[in-house]
């Protein structure tokens, strides 16, 4: 070898107040402690780093990290600190912001104010040793593709100021911002790098050669290559990972000048994409595989393609067999970014979250032990909900998980012939080839933390009260037109306007109950995929769900705190009741020939009200609407017709709808989910709605609806039109799937159909960007797979105020087919039942 190849590395470690959680700027006191060759101060009063001395070794290097490690928390422990080595701290805020007190340090911050502020963040550095300047500066250029892997690998920042940034490493944006980071595009030689170099000193931007920030950089006072991309790592393993890729990555650039290979430039653009790519997913996401015209590839799929690439040089520096099993750990573990949204996912506290990073950075440099059990045949992937890193069950589904593993085959399928035999019993059927099949209930229950559970409550019970004033604004004054929010032709060229909506009462509740379809993402977080406010079905089968699972599966262990569904039986009493005028409250229904049959008797027996077809209601000269069988006034009727309300006649042909409505009009009915609620079904008006939270609340939204392109818009049409094989296409007006195309799953040819069909008709499509949705492990015979998931949920709405909005207590989860990322409601489909955990129940505990 003609490099020195030598190790070290620097680590820069938060210092954190195991009471609160938050920094702590008490880095004078424990330095104070320490000898000064290796632990020194940072910018910032909250962060110590060490430095450990030159090692020829892994085995060495992890020596080091973790004996200097050691010295930091034995000097920290007397000032109630614990230490933590990630990129940002999880409750850092920029408050908490304390300067060291150096006259460099002083000058920076009154130079770059904000920016030094904000600098919050730890890092680690690498060093290897290289013969001379000349070739370091030449090796720093051929290896800059391969530094987005090493930065996801790193990736430990995903939370900032408090709060979840969407980013893997926030760590790594922040410190783009200084003037002299990132690339810094050709070098010749030694020379040119110290010229660009001096031309940044003298241009008074940055002060001195310690300021250049770049991705790798010569040391400036020792003969290494240092790699300064990376997060800070909380597990030591993940660190030796890294600094040995980088020293094979070194040696293989050093042997291709030695060859005397050419090597093309990277674009520094590309370069920046490809950063800030591996700074978003980590792990998790997509990076740009680094070829000649970069494309995104699973971030799994390029590190396996790293480690192979280099491994001659690992083989021949002796790292191979460690750094492959190394690589392999990680991809099964997640990064810390991946771990710490695991841990903030299961109760929703940041305290989790810095405990858990303490904990791995105080820890062995592997990381603990796990002791849940693993499912090793299971399939693991990103924003899998029940299933994490390496297999291992998360905790709200330990216990259930543990019953069903190692369950004999033919267990399995006596549950599932039970299942469908209770289906079957109880009319949860559907047509199938001229025969009635059984809804399929999965047996394997979703679990819905308390946390998760009041953010979606607060999120949805905003989004029902604007909508409910946009329709009430709508169908009235129109100011929402007036004030220029909305154009009048994108409202009343809606699918879902109806003139005859005009005819229904001031201050009438036009949708009493409001279906939401959320997805939860690869990153944990939710989205509001559409509304539903005409006819939202799905709550008599949440409701049966249940019940099967009940029937099947009663050892099954429950959590405490777990919530009843048939709450909701009362709710939609109560709130059909609040709008009610005299009379019985009853629930319309084309009859047995409807495909939500099953729904409308659940619904009316359970919550005490008439089941009434078209046929067995009346409205007689004083427009009072009666039941024909016994003459009983009806005061309210929850309208859930697979028609318009004005092409519904009776038996004899009379347009029985027309009635009803006037009878409406006249104030002597309560329709409930009246005649032009549809409108906030329709897609186009979709990504409209956080526009309308804004107005008539004076909020701003609490959950984020998915991107979203009107394809009526000329703009937009032409964009949707070059991407149509990359997004979700969708009919404004579809239901229940009907009409999806998504993108990179479809055909060549499905998708040229579908451009086709956006050209000739722009009004009636919307585009959507994928969402990567999250899994559940889900029986494909007696085998778990992943499969996606989407949620259907319900608000009842008895007015706009505060409190008028409740979100009923269930949830349907339906579950896409084997091998397909499309969920709906279609007959046939799998649904699960969601157990809801109460805010302060234990999920993964056996309450009844």
């Amino acid at each position: 070898m003609t490099a020195e190849l030598t190790l070290g590395a620097e680590e820069e470690l938060h210092l954190i107040d195991r009471r609160s959680g938050k920094l702590a700027a008490r880095a004078p006191q424990i330095l104070s402690r320490l000898p000064g060759e290796s632990y020194s101060a940072e910018l910032q009063r909250t962060t110590v780093e060490t430095n450990t001395d030159v090692v020829r070794t892994l085995d060495e290097l992890r020596s080091e990290l973790l004996r200097l490690r050691r010295g930091v928390i034995a000097a920290a422990e007397a000032e109630g600190v614990g230490i933590a080595a990630v990129g940002t701290a999880p409750r850092s805020a920029l408050a908490d912001f304390e300067l060291t007190g150096t006259g460099r340090y002083a000058r920076m911050q009154e130079q770059y104010r904000l920016l030094v502020d904000e600098q919050l963040i730890c890092g680690l550095q690498v060093h290897v040793g290289v013969r001379d300047r000349d070739l370091a500066v030449d090796i720093m250029q051929r290896i800059s593709r391969r530094l987005p892997v090493l930065l996801a690998l790193s990736t430990s920042s995903p939370y900032w100021n408090e709060q979840d940034t969407g980013y893997a490493s926030i760590r790594s944006i922040i410190w783009q911002r200084w003037p002299s980071a990132g690339a810094t595009g050709p070098l010749a030689s030694a020379a040119e790098y110290d010229a660009l170099l001096g031309d940044l000193i003298s241009s008074g931007v940055i002060a001195d050669a310690k300021m250049a920030y770049f991705d790798v950089r010569p040391s400036a006072h020792a003969p290494t290559l240092e790699l300064r991309v990376c997060d800070g790592c909380p597990l030591v393993d993940d660190a030796i990972l890294i600094a040995g890729l980088f020293r094979a990555a070194v040696r293989a650039a050093e042997l291709d000048i030695e060859a005397g290979r050419p090597y093309v430039h990277e674009a520094v653009p590309v370069h920046r994409a490809a950063m800030w790519q591996a700074a978003r997913g980590g792990l998790s996401g997509r990076l740009v595989d680094g070829g000649e015209h970069p494309r995104p590839v699973p971030a799994a799929d390029a590190v396996r393609a790293l480690v192979a690439e280099l491994r001659p040089q690992l083989e021949e520096l002796g790292d191979f067999e460690q750094v492959r099993e190394l690589a392999t750990t990680v991809l099964a573990r997640g990064s810390s970014a991946d771990r710490q949204r695991s841990a903030f996912a299961e109760r929703g506290r940041l305290d989790d979250v810095v405990d858990l990073v303490i904990r791995e950075t105080h820890g062995p440099a592997g990381g603990e032990v796990p002791g849940a059990p693993v499912l090793p045949r299971y399939r693991t992937r990103a924003g899998d909900e029940a299933v994490g890193p390496g297999s291992i069950p998360r905790p709200a589904y330990r216990e259930v998980l543990e019953r069903f593993r190692g369950m004999p085959e033919s267990r399995v399928d006596d549950l599932r012939a039970a299942r469908d035999r209770w289906a079957t019993g109880h009319g949860l059927t559907y047509p199938a080839g001229g025969s009635a099949r059984p809804l399929e209930i999965d047996l394997l229950p979703r679990i819905l933390s308390g946390h998760e559970w009041t953010r979606l409550e607060a999120g949805l019970v905003q989004r029902a009260r604007a909508l409910e004033r946009f329709l009430e604004d709508v169908y009235g004054e129109q100011r929402v037109i007036a004030d220029g929010v909305l154009s009048a032709d994108r409202v009343f060229g809606a699918s879902g306007w109806r003139e005859e909506g005009l005819r229904i009462p001031t201050g009438t509740v036009r949708a009493p109950i409001i279906g939401f379809d959320l997805v939860r993402n690869e990153f944990g977080a939710w989205r509001v995929l559409g509304d539903t406010a005409q006819a939202p079905s799905g709550a008599a089968v949440a409701l049966a769900a249940r019940d099967a699972l009940d029937a099947v599966l009663p050892e099954l262990p429950r959590p405490a705190g777990l919530l009843a569904p048939d709450g909701v039986l009362p709710l939609l009493h109560q709130t059909l009741a609040a709008g009610a005028k005299p009379g019985a409250l009853a629930l319309l229904s084309p009859g047995p020939s409807s495909a939500s049959w099953y729904e409308h008797r659940r619904l009316a027996e359970g919550a005490h009200l008439l089941l009434v077809h078209p046929d067995e209601l009346e409205v007689d000269e004083d427009l009072e609407v009666r039941s024909r069988s016994t003459g009983e006034p009806i005061g309210a009727l929850y309208l859930r017709l697979d028609t318009d309300l004005l092409d519904l006649v009776d038996e004899k042909g009379r347009p029985l709808g027309e009635r009803l409505l006037a009878a409406a009009a006249a104030g002597r009915v309560f329709l409930a989910n009246a005649p032009g609620a549809g409108l906030a079904d329709d897609k186009a008006l979709y990504r409209a709605v956080p526009q309308l939270i804004r107005y008539y609340l004076d909020e701003h939204p609490l959950l984020e609806s998915v991107p979203t392109y009107r394809t009526q818009d000329t703009d937009e049409r032409l964009a949707v039109l070059e991407r149509a094989g990359e997004l979700v296409t969708k009919p404004v007006d579809g239901h229940g799937g009907a009409g999806v195309l998504i993108g990179p799953f479809a055909s060549a040819a499905a998708v040229a159909t579908r451009r086709a069909d956006i050209a000739a008709n722009p009004e009636r499509w919307v585009a959507q960007e994928v969402v990567q949705l999250s899994s559940l492990p889900t029986f494909w015979g007696a085998r778990l797979e992943p499969r996606h998931v989407d949620l259907r949920v319900f608000v009842h709405v008895r007015g706009t105020a505060e409190g008028d909005c409740v979100l009923a207590p269930l949830a349907l989860t339906r579950v896409a087919p084997h091998g397909s990322l499309v969920v709906h409601a279609a007959p046939g489909g799998t649904v699960k039942d969601t157990w809801i955990v109460a805010d302060g129940g234990a999920a993964g505990g056996s309450g009844d």
